[in-house]
């Protein structure tokens, strides 16, 4: 068994404020504050398909944030059916943008899920010149976003109800979830994650994305004062260990960062 995973992005609108100036100036007032445009999504091991939408796409829009609640509520219900979110910043921007929406719009919270963010996560484990995810996806081979050099005027078009923009931005936003399930791919032998060993029984690999119980053992593991069996997941590579010392019984493994 494997837990549900979720890879999902979303796109926002900009705050429309007054200034005096152009340049480090704060507002003067708020004149519309941001709201959610599109999301795209996918579930981790259910074919190739992956959910788009935009404001446009729901009955009654009108431009602007007209249907901003429809949206998140097909949102809010994705991040219920799931176990694990992965978003690119995902932990300090597409969760809590989506909260503050959800808040905004008098709406409960999602059902607890955890959150995997492939930018914050790998900074814990690797060092690259730039975490950005087009910057990570070229380097590492997956591809480059589809509007590497587009300038705000596609929100905006977007904003006025275009519909080339809004085209143009589904687009866009489908391709980062296509970058983003790569990149996981990739990282995830890498990164603290949720152990897969929760979801199963016996001795699994502790990636959510694998859960492989083709282990091997490779030396064990020293703590202060207990000495734990180690493995290797022979699909993934990911090391963990036992959860209880060698001289007591071996039950799942947690994973890699343990100390």
């Amino acid at each position: 068994m494997k837990p549900s995973i979720l890879f999902i992005d979303i796109e926002t609108a900009p705050d429309v404020v007054w200034t005096w100036g152009v340049y480090q100036e704060n507002a003067i007032a708020v004149k519309e504050h941001w709201y959610v445009l599109s999301f795209a999504a996918k579930w981790r091991g259910v074919g190739g398909k992956i959910l788009v939408r935009g404001l446009d796409d729901y009955p009654g829009y009108k431009g602007g944030n007209s249907t901003e609640k429809r949206l998140l509520e097909d949102v809010h219900q994705l991040l219920n059916d799931a176990d694990i979110v992965v978003a690119h910043n995902g932990a300090d921007f597409d969760v809590r943008k989506l909260n503050a929406r959800f808040i905004a719009h008098g709406m409960t919270p999602p059902s607890p899920f955890k959150v995997v963010d492939t930018k914050r996560d790998l900074v814990k484990v690797a060092k690259f010149s730039s975490n950005r995810l087009n910057w990570l996806s070229k380097q590492l081979g997956i591809g480059q976003k589809t509007l590497e050099h587009q300038d705000w005027k596609l929100w905006e078009g977007c904003m006025k109800g275009d519909a080339k923009c809004w085209r143009a931005m589904k687009v866009y936003n489908r391709h980062d979830v296509v970058l983003l399930r790569e990149l996981y791919e990739i990282l995830a032998p890498w990164l603290e994650q949720p152990n897969a060993g929760v979801w199963n029984s016996g001795i699994v690999c502790s990636n959510p994305a694998c859960a492989s119980r083709h282990l091997q053992k490779r030396g064990v593991y020293r703590a202060k004062t207990r000495v734990y069996q180690r493995y290797q997941c022979q699909k993934c590579g990911a090391w963990s260990r036992d959860v209880r010392s060698a001289s007591g019984t071996s039950v799942t493994p947690v994973g890699k960062r343990y100390a």
